[in-house]
């Protein structure tokens, strides 16, 4: 395969829409999943830094999710709707 061919084909979820109900799940999700990438970073040798700095491995979102400026969590939150949509549009049910 030529990766410089490469076009992501993710599944269409675009009709998909997640009953209010599932808020909340998305925020826990959008949270866990910045928990996750910290997590993984700061195993990395990774520490805060105001700016991001490869080469210090430094990152300005290695605060809690709560501190993180509202793009940041945005991108959590995607992550975590498009999950949610695509467990639906493949057929399963999410219930509590």
């Amino acid at each position: 395969m030529n990766k410089d061919n490469y076009i992501p084909q993710p599944i269409d979820t675009s009709k998909v829409e997640l009953p209010e109900t599932l808020n909340p799940l998305v925020e826990a999700l959008a949270k866990n999943v910045h928990e996750v990438w910290a997590q993984s970073r700061i195993s990395q040798g990774w520490s805060y830094g105001a700016e991001r700095n490869d080469e210090l491995k430094q990152h300005p979102c290695l605060v809690p999710y709560e501190e993180l400026p509202e793009v940041e969590k945005d991108y959590d939150r995607n992550t975590a709707l498009e999950t949610l949509k695509l467990i639906l549009k493949i057929g399963f049910k999410i219930t509590k």
